[in-house]
């Protein structure tokens, strides 16, 4: 007889987590239940899928295979019965999603306003955090989805590429350069800059950047506090280093003076992430193609910025 579905989902908590007690938490069990399901699937085949480490579970050969297939028989099962509940009803249901400040910024609100008008039984709910603490939630199946920066780590999770967007340099004009300009940044003199703490995804690709293209940093501040950033920039001589689809808005407004980074150009790529044991729910589909193609849309307002090869 096959394991239980929830042999399966202790299992596989168990593996993502890499704790009892972790595992425990999430699917609202005690970890001596969760250990005593372990060990029923052990005893059953006559082998171990977990060997105790300095840092806590480590799965053995066979816990590495047995997990692959258990993603599987989870998200089949989920899809089966969502295929079934959608049978005689409309697009309703509740949706969590979890979004960085690059997307909340001009991309979450049209797609909402969009998508609730379409289908107003949806309650939604988004969470803006970054990406260590989004990626995190989506593990636990807290979240439906997030959109994250690209990163390694994608044990538990479904992932693909959603948008590549330029990194943009933001400030308030004095660095005497002409709006939407492509710029080089070690041209621009000794620069006091702000950045993402090295919680931060962004952080490591930022400083590897500055380091290899000769940029002078006089003063650097950490700051993971998006709206925070912006008001310093307005204020100040200070300036930073934003996702351009977060700073799309601005091309036409003028708040700030935006240059893009050219000599060498620098991309971020933000990725859609989703829990590999479960498939999204038909609203969480529909949402997701919504925040998609407006996230698209502002991202192609960079297409047509000059691309020159003497950056004023």
């Amino acid at each position: 007889m096959l394991e239980s579905l929830r042999d399966i989902r202790l299992f596989v908590a168990v593996y993502e987590e890499r704790s009892f007690t972790a595992a425990a938490t999430r699917e609202n069990a005690t970890q001596s239940g969760v250990s005593q399901h372990v060990r029923k699937i052990e005893s059953r085949f006559g082998v171990k899928l977990f060997a105790r480490g300095p840092g806590g579970v480590i799965p053995t050969p066979a816990g590495d295979s047995y997990y692959r297939h258990c993603i599987d028989v989870l998200r089949s099962n989920e899809a089966a019965t969502r295929a079934l509940m959608n049978f005689g009803s409309g697009l309703e249901g509740e949706i969590t999603v979890g979004l960085m400040p690059t997307m909340t910024r001009c991309a979450m609100a049209p797609a909402l306003a969009k998508f609730m008008e379409a289908h107003p039984n949806v309650v939604v709910r988004i969470t803006e955090a970054y990406s260590a603490v989004l990626t995190q939630q989506v593990r636990a199946g807290e979240l439906d989805f997030a959109v994250v920066p690209a990163f390694a780590d994608a044990m538990g999770l479904k992932s693909r590429l959603l948008a590549r967007t330029p990194e943009v340099l933001v400030s308030k004009g004095q660095l005497d350069v002409r709006h939407m300009a492509p710029v080089r940044l070690s041209d621009l003199g000794t620069l006091k800059i702000v950045v993402p703490t090295g919680q931060n995804t962004r952080r490591r690709s930022l400083e590897t950047y500055f380091s290899s293209n000769g940029v002078k940093i006089g003063r650097m501040l950490e700051l993971d506090a998006m709206l925070g950033t912006l008001d310093l920039v307005a204020s100040s001589d200070w300036v930073t280093v934003l996702p351009g689809v977060m700073m799309a808005n601005d091309i036409a407004s003028r708040h700030y003076v935006i240059n893009p980074l050219a000599q060498p150009s620098l991309e971020t790529d933000l990725v859609l992430i989703e829990p590999a044991r479960q498939p999204l729910s038909a609203a969480a589909e529909t949402f997701l193609a919504v925040l998609e193609q407006e996230t698209l849309r502002l991202n192609a307002l960079w297409d047509g910025v000059e691309q020159v090869r003497q950056p004023v």
